[in-house]
């Protein structure tokens, strides 16, 4: 298909110019995408309405089985699968279930298939969630971390559009409170922003359930800290990308797993500091990184440096230029520049 076409398609589909000459740019996404549209237009026709075309997009940006894309665009495409929630529930199931053939039943079951979310039940939710911080509210008015509210009603509404609840939460709270004023434009004190942030987390983790927490509902930092523990857990390699699944890969890694529990071989992690140039390096910023590596739960069984290993590259080196394998290069960088080695 001409590029032309791609770039009309796309916009069709509500991504935006811009976004959609970007996706061009990217081939594998370029072509999962248009293979996506086509099979959602057989069952819509050649209109795709921007809901649609959107989870589309999303499909096909994390889709990493591609066998899976005909059955995903199935349910898109037919309204079954909706909205975002339902979306990321699906791509997850899918990254779980690699074997043939999938459970349709419990497929839909854990995607929220069928299950509608009405208008008032958006509007009980976000009440429920207000009137628990009223007192809050009315103190700090606009400067009051919303998300709190949203990921407080999303909990109870696990497959509500998350715009449907913000739209709900903006008109509530702009009900509760009227439009701002100039103090509500006003930054935050700091002090007033850690004691929000402390209560924040204590809340969310009080509302929410089996830790499942909506992203808005955390601080900054523990957003951060939970994307660096999306480490698979053991027995679940199969959710790497580029994974080869064969039809006793489950088996195996279930009899792998009772066997060693998680560990082979007295597996164990070091922590390597890239000091490749030791002479600039400051050891404040190793005493960082050792102290957010224990922050984050790990502890290392031993600490290396690249330099530890200087001297054997450099006997190494010494060896390669004798059998006339390598050699050194005595220009000055002036000297280079300007030159395209490729």
């Amino acid at each position: 298909m001409a590029a032309l076409d791609s770039l009309s398609l796309f916009t069709s589909l509500g991504l935006s110019e811009q976004k959609a000459r970007e996706t061009l740019k990217n081939s594998a996404l370029s072509a999962q995408l248009r293979e996506a549209a086509t099979q959602a237009q057989q069952t819509l026709g050649s209109t795709i309405d921007k809901a649609t075309g959107i989870l589309l997009y999303g499909l096909a940006s994390r889709l990493r089985d591609t066998r899976r894309l005909s059955f995903l665009v199935s349910y898109i495409a037919s309204k079954k699968i909706h909205t975002e929630p339902q979306l990321s529930a699906a791509l997850e199931y899918v990254r779980s279930h690699p074997l043939d053939p999938i459970d349709t039943v419990d497929f839909e079951r854990e995607c929220g298939v069928g299950v509608i979310v009405t208008p008032e039940q958006i509007e009980e939710a976000v009440e429920a969630a207000i009137n628990r911080h009223r007192p809050q509210l009315l103190v700090e008015r606009y400067h009051f971390n919303m998300g709190l509210l949203m990921g407080e009603a999303r909990a109870v509404l696990k497959w509500a559009d998350g715009k449907m609840i913000k739209n709900e939460v903006d008109m509530q709270v702009l009900h509760l409170l009227g439009p701002k004023m100039e103090a509500d434009l006003e930054k935050k004190f700091k002090v007033a922003k850690a004691r929000l942030e402390e209560t924040d987390r204590r809340t969310a983790k009080d509302v929410m359930e089996n830790g499942e927490t909506a992203d808005q509902t955390l601080s900054l930092i523990e957003q951060l800290r939970g994307e660096a523990l999306k480490f698979h857990k053991p027995g679940e390699n199969y959710k790497t990308p580029g994974y080869v699944v064969t039809p006793h890969t489950m088996n195996l890694l279930k009899q792998h797993l009772e066997i060693t529990g998680g560990q082979a071989n007295n597996g164990i992690c070091f922590l390597r500091f890239d000091d490749t140039n030791p002479e600039k390096e400051e050891a404040k910023f190793f005493t960082a990184i050792c102290d957010m590596v224990a922050w984050l739960g790990y502890t290392p069984y031993k600490v290396t440096y690249a330099s530890d290993y200087f001297d054997q590259l450099y006997a190494w080196a010494v060896e390669l230029i004798r059998r006339g394998l390598a050699y050194v290069c005595h220009q000055r960088g002036e000297e280079l520049k300007g030159h395209n080695t490729l």
